[in-house]
Order: structure tokens, then C-alpha cells, then sequence
């Protein structure tokens, strides 16, 4: 499992917690996000090309921009490095990506202070409840 980053960026609060405890409407992927606790835009690194447009779909029901970047199979793996900086978050399902691939999001979200949220898997449920988790967790943040 991924380590608790340490530290803050600009953009984000990491929250404890960990990958399960988010995917199962726990903390890591609350963490606090740009602007009024909205993801605008994220990064979806890996996954299987035929739910892209599915995992659009669900972006656009929570109000987010999703951009998909391969992971390596088909575009540069430094393509990440210039999309980052422009993304409140990070999605990565650990089962379908490259170690260097997730190793590259991992330190360009230290760099840049951007929320890295890693996903059990590539599965359409899976980024639901992380973007669910996140809203209802900035929602709290926000009404306290």
C-alpha cells in the first residue's frame, strides 16, 4: 500500500487514511482540494482504455474535468510531468499501471502539492466512491 505523504502543497491538505479506508468512504482521497473542496479537473493515470469514456461520464456527474494519460503504453510517461500542474488530483488504479509510471505521479505530486489518491482498481465503482469520498469530506471540511 502507499506510505502517508508528508507535508503539504499549495493545493492540498493530505488527510490520514489509506487507500482502502477511501475507496470504502474513508480518507485519503478527502483530501482537501482547490478552491471551495471541488475537483475541477484530475488526472486519471492507467486504467483500461475502454472505460475512458465511462470514467468521463462519471467526472462530468461530480462537475470534473478528467484527462487521461495511458501510463505509459502508448504516450510518453513524461507527458505527466506537463499535465500535473494544471490538475487538483491525481487517480491511479494500482492494477493497471506501470511502476514507472506511478512512480513518476507519485513524485510529481510532492513536487507540484497536488493530491495523489491510488485506487484498488481500474473499475468504474472504484473512481466513484474516491470522488464521492472526496466531495462528502470537503462538504464536512467545509460545513465545520
Amino acid at each position: 500500500m502507499a506510505k502517508k505523504q508528508k507535508g503539504s502543497g499549495h493545493r492540498t491538505q493530505v488527510a490520514k487514511g489509506t487507500v482502502a479506508a477511501a475507496e470504502q468512504g474513508g480518507a485519503k482521497a478527502g483530501s482537501r482540494v482547490s478552491g471551495p473542496g471541488e475537483v475541477k479537473s484530475f488526472l486519471y493515470v492507467g486504467g483500461r482504455d475502454c472505460q475512458v469514456a465511462h470514467l468521463r461520464l462519471i467526472a462530468s456527474k461530480h462537475g470534473a474535468q478528467l484527462i487521461h494519460h495511458d501510463g505509459g503504453l502508448r504516450e510518453a510517461v513524461s507527458r505527466i510531468d506537463t499535465v500535473l500542474p494544471s490538475v487538483d488530483c491525481v487517480f491511479c488504479p494500482i492494477d493497471c499501471i506501470s511502476h514507472d509510471a506511478c512512480l513518476r505521479v507519485k513524485t510529481g505530486c510532492k513536487k507540484f502539492g497536488v493530491a495523489f489518491v491510488p485506487l484498488r482498481n481500474g473499475s468504474k465503482s472504484s473512481l466513484e466512491r474516491a470522488l464521492q469520498t472526496i466531495k462528502d469530506r470537503n462538504d464536512e471540511q467545509r460545513n465545520a
